[in-house]
């Protein structure tokens, strides 16, 4: 695994993605839910919500990156804002 040139943020990234794809696979199974609509008017799942998000995230990241520059932890401020609006209104 040398050649992917892992780093720390790198592993921890990846291991909190795996752990919120676990958690939500055991919330799946002990606490099934039905689908809601919110305010984009498509049926939306914590599956689905959580995909919303993740995605959504990618590209504050990127924006973020390109406009502003280095200082990431600030754009994780933003994506956890932005993850709590898609939890609570999609």
């Amino acid at each position: 695994m040398a050649w992917m040139a892992w780093t720390w943020p790198t592993a921890i990234f990846f291991m909190v993605i795996a752990g919120l794809l676990i958690i939500f696979s055991v919330l799946a199974v002990k606490f099934p839910e039905t689908p809601r609509r919110g305010i984009l008017r498509i049926d939306t799942t914590r599956g689905d919500r959580l995909f919303i998000t993740l995605l959504g995230s990618a590209f504050i990241n990127l924006a973020w990156l390109g406009l502003v520059g280095a200082q990431q932890p600030y754009a994780l401020v933003v994506c956890l804002i932005y993850a709590l609006a898609v939890f609570r209104w999609v």
